[in-house]
């Protein structure tokens, strides 16, 4: 069920209608007794876990209990951290939850990458492909695990009192919007809201409206049409002409750009509307003046994850440079290859861990300021180094991206793009361009935007206008869209 298909429209505002119905069912609340009040909200808990698992079972009902299991164990294992004191023990109750999460995820996403470079090194017969296609790759994996380690670790570390309703740790890990792609989101920032969600008249309708239609828009009218573009040439790099080859980098690094930050727009926008806040992950990331800075913009839940759990437990930057660097490269690595069993992923991520070493040693070695007005040229650098590593991410072996790269430099002949689709580039392209611009002088962040639509909600003629615009807008989104692609993330 795509967030872009008319089957999810239909299903998400039936739902959402069905549970404003019981939440002003339960307005009452103050008239009833505690236990009244404890059961309602546990009703309301079990009705978005229930909605939760329909929509995750339209993919594949059977690996809902491969979630379902991750919340037991971990749901298990932390309320038993809580009560015991000794260190070896916590230990070892930490490392059972770890070897569990990361077992699973190992085995589906990575079994097969193991298995066959295992068989690689040794000289080995490896597994017959079809024990391998057996096992699909539930959806949302990587975030769910993520979701449940870092629960557990902070529960270790006493940052965190353990969960004592376990249907609302499941909901934590299986709330629809976010459950499939992201974001990653926290214990201590999602279950207080679960305790007490956004009441109706607090719940920025306009905002979460935009969000929406915004991540709509990016992914049916922008995404999608550039992936037209970007899957002509990275189909056939070898046969492409160099001209091609840098328009589909291009066309690919403001693809993946539209299609993971639309997905997170609507995500944020379907849980405000449910009375959930859900946290930024990108803030105009191909506006970085350099690749430190491109981290805390690009999949900000990941990088914020990253560097809590395994940059700051390998020493972060505290026991001295050489650590540092080596801290910073293998985190990026994983990182990479937390995006999916290939070494091209190893590849990117590296490559990332080795320009954020390069920057934090040039930063150190010459301390100065840099002028303003160099700005812009940083900005382009930075892109234009992001997206030669987009061709890693994006090519299916090692061999096709040097290829690819080999193409870009030394120009040679072959394929051109279809006219429409160099088109698709240019038209995109410049209205990304347009709108990060205007972006950056009006809004920082979204709590700007947020600030900016809430004076809307105090006039009924505004409220007329806003309804009308979102209306003319959803039109013109179908009308220019794309033929529907799934979202990039959703094999991650």
């Amino acid at each position: 069920m795509l967030f872009n298909s008319a089957i999810f429209a239909l299903y998400f505002l039936s739902t959402l209608a069905v549970w404003w119905a019981l939440r002003f069912l339960m307005i009452k609340n103050g008239q009833l007794s505690a236990n009244n009040r404890n059961f309602s909200r546990l009703f309301a808990v079990i009705y978005l876990i229930i909605i939760s698992c329909i929509f995750y079972c339209f993919w594949h009902p059977v690996y809902f209990l491969l979630l379902f299991w991750v919340a037991v164990f971990d749901f298990t294992v932390s309320r038993c951290l809580w009560g015991v004191r000794s260190l070896g023990i916590r230990r070892f109750l930490l490392f059972v939850s770890l070897a569990n999460s990361l077992g699973i995820l190992f085995f589906f996403k990575y079994g097969h990458f193991i298995a066959e470079n295992w068989a690689n090194i040794f000289g080995l017969v490896p597994a017959s492909p079809d024990f391998w296609n057996q096992w699909l790759l539930p959806v949302g994996i990587s975030f769910y695990t993520f979701q449940s380690i870092s629960y557990v670790v902070d529960v270790y570390q006493k940052e965190l009192e353990p969960e004592s309703n376990f249907f609302s740790y499941l909901l934590f890990l299986c709330f629809f919007p976010q459950l499939v792609a992201g974001p990653i989101v926290t214990a201590k920032s999602f279950l207080p809201q679960i305790r007490r969600p956004l009441p109706f008249l607090r719940i920025p309708i306009f905002f979460a409206t935009f969000l929406i239609l915004l991540g709509l828009f990016k992914k049916m009218v922008l995404a999608d049409h550039l992936a037209e573009t970007s899957d002509f040439v990275f189909v056939r790099p070898a046969d492409m002409a160099t001209k091609g080859l840098w328009i589909g980098m291009f066309s690919y690094s403001l693809q993946i750009y539209c299609d993971f930050s639309g997905y997170t727009d609507i995500a944020q926008g379907a849980a405000l509307l449910f009375g959930f806040r859900l946290p930024e992950n990108f803030r105009m990331p191909y506006l970085s003046a350099g690749f430190s800075e491109f981290w805390t913009r690009w999949h900000i839940s990941l990088s914020q994850w990253l560097k809590k759990y395994i940059y700051i437990s390998l020493g972060g930057n505290r026991i001295g440079r050489v650590f540092t660097y080596r801290n910073l490269f293998l985190v990026m690595a994983i990182g990479g290859l937390w995006h999916g069993a290939s070494w091209n992923f190893v590849i990117w991520g590296g490559c990332h861990g080795i320009l954020l070493i390069l920057e934090r040693w040039v930063t150190i070695q010459f301390p100065y300021r840099l002028p303003s007005y160099l700005r812009p040229v940083r900005i382009l650098g930075t892109f234009l180094f992001v997206s030669f590593l987009w061709i890693f991410f994006r090519s299916t072996d090692i061999t096709s991206s040097l290829c690819y790269l080999q193409g870009l430099f030394i120009k040679k002949e072959g394929f051109s793009l279809p006219y429409t689709f160099e088109m698709n580039f240019l038209y995109c392209g410049f209205v990304i361009l347009l709108g990060h611009i205007w972006a950056s002088f009006y809004f920082k962040d979204n709590k700007q935007l947020l600030d900016g639509f809430r004076k809307w909600e105090n006039s009924l003629g505004k409220v007329a206008i806003f309804g009308v615009l979102a209306a003319i807008s959803l039109v013109l989104i179908i009308l220019f869209s794309a033929d529907s692609k799934p979202f990039v993330y959703f094999v991650f």
